[in-house]
């Protein structure tokens, strides 16, 4: 096969996948075709495919990409999650387990050679047991996932006293007031005050933003929530997105200057109002950062593990990495 034949045997097989995305609510936001195009670029990411009479029953997107003459795939930043997806079905639940395994292994002989290979689960997938059988390891995170069929009381005795007393003290003493209808340029500099005050840059661009931003409008799922005091100084914002299933907080930011009105925890809660009229539940995107775990934990969302997928055959990636860990480790105890 020529080089020409795999690129067109390539852009068929994502242009396959993108009409399942369309077909299929299951899928999540991050694993649609058209994400994948804004975060990753459009020539960075393919997809395996495994299809039963020419109907496909499991597919697995990645990205994937050179780095000093590694391959290295991992998911792109602005993504919470990647991962296999499989079509629902109902069986027994030995039945259910043992398609998965046919599926799943499937799909790792249709990955492609990496020197390294990181993917982060959608909280939905619990069986990772072929990628175990194949040489992978799993890392446990977790984030708090919100159902939100409650009425709106419901909602909010199910935050803790203290943000709900953040919440009176945002509107009342402070005075804010919080707008869904400011363009994103108005997000950005609120969320890179969270890096400029820890003394490092942001992990994305601004361009990125703004292509997320652009195609997110243009798909209908997403909301910017700034809170403004009377002067229209903005205290904090939340950029919200959301899908058929579930809602996601993608990025948050605040003034550090207003760090006591309340401002955050009053954004947070119109995301979780508004998300209720449009979804079925609300994520937070976790945090193993003991902070930020501890301030998403006071919205009333149970504990949802989920989990991190990766494989490093090449040993020099792998010492690569582990340094990496460490001097990352050391950084965080100065």
């Amino acid at each position: 096969m020529t080089d020409t034949d795999a690129y067109i045997k390539m852009n068929n097989r994502k242009q396959r996948y993108k009409q399942l995305c369309a077909q299929e609510p299951s899928i999540p936001i991050f694993s649609q075709g058209w994400w994948l195009d804004a975060t990753a670029g459009s020539e960075n990411w393919d997809v395996a495919l495994v299809e039963t009479n020419e109907d496909i029953t499991a597919c697995l997107p990645y990205v994937y990409k050179k780095r000093a003459g590694f391959t290295i795939s991992t998911v792109p930043m602005l993504t919470y999650c990647l991962g296999p997806w499989m079509r629902p079905f109902d069986a027994k639940h030995a039945t259910q387990i043992s398609r998965q395994k046919d599926a799943l292994e499937k799909l790792i002989e249709l990955l492609p050679p990496f020197d390294h290979f990181k993917q982060r689960w959608h909280y939905t997938l619990t069986n990772w047991l072929p990628f175990f059988w194949h040489g992978f390891n799993q890392t446990t995170n977790y984030t708090y996932l919100l159902p939100l069929q409650s009425e709106e009381a419901s909602l909010w005795q199910g935050l803790q006293e203290n943000v709900r007393r953040e919440i009176r003290k945002a509107t009342s003493r402070s005075g804010l007031q919080v707008h869904n209808d400011l363009p994103v340029s108005s997000f950005i500099p609120l969320n890179q005050l969270v890096y400029e005050r820890q003394g490092i840059s942001p992990p994305y661009s601004e361009e990125l933003i703004n292509t997320v931003d652009e195609v997110c409008t243009r798909q209908n799922c997403r909301k910017i929530f700034i809170a403004q005091d009377a002067q229209g100084t903005a205290h904090a914002g939340v950029y919200l997105i959301w899908d058929e299933n579930s809602a996601y907080y993608l990025m948050g930011g605040s003034d550090p200057a207003f760090r006591n009105s309340g401002a955050m925890s009053l954004c947070m809660w119109e995301a979780i109002k508004f998300a209720s009229t449009v979804t079925k539940s609300f994520d937070f995107c976790g945090s193993m950062i003991e902070p930020i775990e501890r301030f998403i934990r006071a919205f009333g969302g149970v504990q949802t593990p989920y989990f991190s997928i990766s494989r490093t055959p090449s040993r020099l990636v792998a010492t690569l990495l582990f340094t990496q860990s460490l001097t990352h480790s050391f950084k965080a105890r100065q």
